[in-house]
């Protein structure tokens, strides 16, 4: 059959996103996976460089994505599907443009990791991120925020003749707009994948990319990669080189011969082929390759212990397999980023298919032989010097327009390309997407003012760029109520530049009655010690947003957001009482969601109820957005069984060591990813 594209629909349970956070992110929602100075001293020069290069500091202009629960409903989901006589792939363009399926149709083998659930989780840049399929990773170390949100989809021709799908959007953290063109040449086993992320601003900007492959996962799967070493980065926060494959004792390319969760990064030489494989016992699986300048690649495992084996559960359904991540990207590691000269642009072709190996060669002890059979097998596959002409072939294509729309992604594209008066070829980014969201950024592009809210909502998103700044430093401010938001944009752009100081300034001349810019001041007293000041503000800035609120989720996603804000400054400060009070405040369906039962434990604990703190374990609760690597559910219960042992007397070490033995954490509520013998932080 030729290669077609078609527009399908999937029925999958889903649990729904939800509205987003309205509060500004102004600080990273967990710790940047990034190695200390004495760390970096012991890296090789330019890996060094690119570790400090540019690290994110906020995930401004976009905003979290906090408010999905765990409660999955059938849900029609929007597709498409790219098909030839080999290969069915199958993309969702609503969600990042997730490869959620490849199937290879002579064996009927489905190559990919397949989630047959859309259940979020904490794990994104900015909150939401789902696992399963193919993901394309860009902006900044970690899961992007794009992972959940819709892409510009159209029909592109594709070299050769027929068609390929183009994926695009305007990545915001950084500011650069990116495309994905993914196509099937006839009777090929292999999926083609051009990427190009361009830059055309006047001046350099940090890029990173990685495209992440689920891959399935059990005791007969292997990982190989053309690597003799690696660079293991765990949740202990420790970057190391280690040997390839065996290490401590254990073959680590079997993902299931760890006991916690890792990064294994492969130091892949510098003039040798790029690509990785994950095989199963029979030595059949799902290889990835690419052109040169990806040239890193990493194999990520949830290990075989509790915590990891309890979020595989997490973010599937018990009884559906685990999987293990494989993945594809610029740097040698997920903690660099490249640098990007103004006005230039990164291009490479990725290829993803079926590869087949001798079993006793690919699972063989002679490490280096097992490289050999499976890159002989690749080539005689799809030759290196045929992937590189097949990106030649491409690169005209990237720049062709689309000819039929399949999907639409967000207006702010369509917002930049109108302010930098941009040419980018191949990637559209057409006033017709422009929306409320980006009407008063119009405004201001085109009048010099922001307009005044029309009626009471909590402020929209701020942009952050540069540029924007600029027209916010120059903005005319009209009545009281437009220079408040004024003042509360500006301060937030401000902070977003490092320059802190002029932020709290901006905040601080809205007077105190404006619980948007209160709740940036609690912020910003939080980050720099001033913990009493910090719960007084949030308390100011709770009441006030629960005085003016009105109907709608947006109303509800605020307080929400800003009660556990307010409830956890509180408890910082040892203000158990105001905190109960606070949760006493919300809606009674925000109360009842988990991580709200978490902190009601917490406040218990705090006014020394240790057996209600425990009962509400025993009860059972679920922290919908529990965060990777987050062990407040395992500090709280055995916080809880050390009280009761005391008995009202003090907590000694026998006691802590008592509380761990009489008292082990449940299987529910374990999902620590690191040794339990490590120090907090």
């Amino acid at each position: 059959m030729p290669t077609t594209i078609r527009r399908a629909v999937l029925s999958l349970p889903a649990a729904p996103l939800g509205p987003e956070n309205p509060l500004p992110a102004l600080l990273p929602p967990f710790r940047p996976h990034r190695p200390d100075a004495a760390q970096r001293a012991t890296l090789p020069a330019a890996m060094a460089r690119q570790v400090g290069y540019a690290p994110l500091r906020t995930v401004l202009p976009v905003r979290r994505r906090d408010n999905y629960t765990r409660e999955r409903v059938p849900t029609d989901v929007e597709a498409v599907v790219i098909e030839n006589d080999r290969l069915r792939a199958t993309v969702l363009p609503g969600l990042g443009g997730r490869v959620h399926s490849l199937e290879h149709k002579p064996t009927g083998r489905q190559l990919l990791y397949r989630n047959p659930v859309l259940q979020p989780a904490e794990f994104g840049l900015n909150g939401a991120w789902f696992s399963g399929g193919i993901e394309w990773n860009t902006g900044a170390t970690g899961h992007s925020p794009l992972a959940t949100t819709p892409l510009h989809a159209a029909r592109v021709p594709a070299p050769g003749g027929g068609s390929m799908l183009r994926l695009w959007e305007w990545e915001r953290m950084r500011d650069l707009p990116f495309q994905v063109d993914l196509w099937l040449p006839d009777d090929s086993d292999f999926l083609y994948v051009g990427v190009r992320i361009r830059n055309p601003h006047e001046r350099p900007a940090p890029v990173y990319w990685w495209s992440n492959i689920a891959v399935p996962e059990d005791a007969g799967t292997r990982v190989l990669a053309p690597a003799e070493e690696a660079w293991r980065f765990g949740y202990e926060r420790t970057l190391r080189k280690v040997p390839v494959p065996e290490w401590e004792g254990a073959d680590r390319t079997y993902p299931l011969r760890g006991t916690h969760a890792a990064d294994f990064f492969y130091d892949v030489p510098d003039a040798g082929r790029r690509w990785i494989a994950s095989l199963d016992a029979e030595g059949s699986g799902l290889v990835q390759t690419s052109t040169d300048l990806l040239r890193g690649r990493k194999l990520f495992v949830w290990g075989s212990g509790p915590g990891g084996r309890r979020w595989q559960e997490w973010l599937t359904e018990p009884g559906t397999g685990g999987y293990a991540e494989i993945q594809a990207g610029l740097a040698r590691t997920q903690l660099e980023h490249v640098r990007l000269e103004a006005g230039g642009e990164f291009a490479w072709l990725e290829a993803y298919g079926p590869l087949t190996a001798d079993p006793g060669r690919a699972h063989g002890a002679d490490w280096a032989a097992a490289r050999d059979e499976v890159e002989t097998r690749l080539e005689a596959a799809l030759p290196r010097a045929g992937l590189a002409e097949a990106y030649a072939a491409w690169r005209p294509y990237a720049d062709l327009d689309p000819k039929e729309s399949l999907a639409t992604g967000s207006g702010w594209g369509a917002l930049e390309a109108e302010r930098g008066r941009y040419e980018l070829p191949g990637t559209p980014f057409d006033a017709a997407t422009l929306g409320e969201e980006q009407e008063p950024w119009l405004s201001l592009l085109r009048s010099g003012s922001l307009p005044t809210p029309t009626r009471a909502l909590p402020p929209g998103p701020t942009l952050v760029s540069p540029y924007w700044r600029d027209l916010l430093e120059l903005a005319e401010a009209g009545d009281d109520l437009q220079d408040h938001y004024l003042h509360y944009h500006l301060g937030v752009a401000r902070w977003h530049a490092g320059d802190r100081s002029q932020a709290v300034r901006s905040w601080e001349q809205t007077g105190g009655g404006h619980w948007p810019s209160t709740r940036c001041l609690a912020v910003a007293d939080q980050a720099d010690g001033h913990a009493e000041r910090a719960a007084d503000r949030f308390l100011q800035a709770f009441e006030g947003a629960r005085a003016e609120q009105g109907d709608g989720v947006s109303w509800t996603a605020v307080t929400a957001a800003l009660g556990r804000e307010t409830a956890e400054a509180l408890l910082a400060v040892g203000r158990a009482d105001e905190a109960g009070a606070v949760l006493d405040g919300l809606r009674p369906a925000v109360r009842a969601r988990g991580r709200f039962t978490l902190l009601r434990a917490r406040v218990l604990l705090a006014r020394g109820d240790a057996a209600g703190a425990r009962a509400l374990f025993d009860e059972g609760f679920e922290v919908d957005d529990l965060r990777e690597g987050d062990e407040t559910l395992a500090d709280t219960w055995y916080a809880a069984a050390e009280l009761l042992l005391a008995d009202g007397g003090p907590v000694t070490e026998e006691i802590r060591s008592r509380a761990r033995a009489e008292h082990p954490l449940p299987r529910r509520y374990d999902f620590r990813m690191r040794p339990a013998r490590l120090p907090e932080g």
